[in-house]
């Protein structure tokens, strides 16, 4: 069972990582074989060279005046499902994005295993 610090800390630095497109600083709560699930119809990005290829497109090169904060966040054994809010300026849309998004992230040895992202997006402005 992932106990509540070390939970907290995960999610610190996840949103640390996103908001300073620190892809060193991702990697480092992922296991090495962890598996990031964007868009869970399509394939999930595998290990650390399949997450920073992604982190690598969609935070650093397609987002940029990123903000983000943490609403809620439950554990159920090494089980954490978190509930966050972002907007960023969006180079792709050329457009200011609102996101609200529900994470389950399973945690193994302190490291996060495997994360399934659940989200939803919408315009909200067009400048930076």
């Amino acid at each position: 069972m992932v106990g509540k610090k070390i939970v907290a800390k995960i999610l610190k630095t996840y949103e640390e990582a996103w908001v300073e497109q620190d892809i060193s600083k991702i990697l480092s709560i992922f296991a090495k074989d962890g598996i990031y699930h964007e868009r869970v119809l399509e394939k999930p990005f595998k290990g650390h060279k399949g997450i920073r290829k992604y982190w690598q497109s969609k935070v650093v090169e397609e987002q940029s005046n990123i903000k983000f904060q943490l609403l809620n966040y439950y554990i159920d054994g090494n089980t954490v499902i978190a509930e966050w809010e972002a907007s960023f300026y969006s180079n792709i849309e050329n457009a200011k994005l609102h996101m609200k998004e529900v994470a389950i992230l399973e945690i193994e040895k302190n490291k996060i295993k495997s994360l399934r992202e659940y989200w939803h997006s919408k315009i909200v402005g067009n400048k930076k």
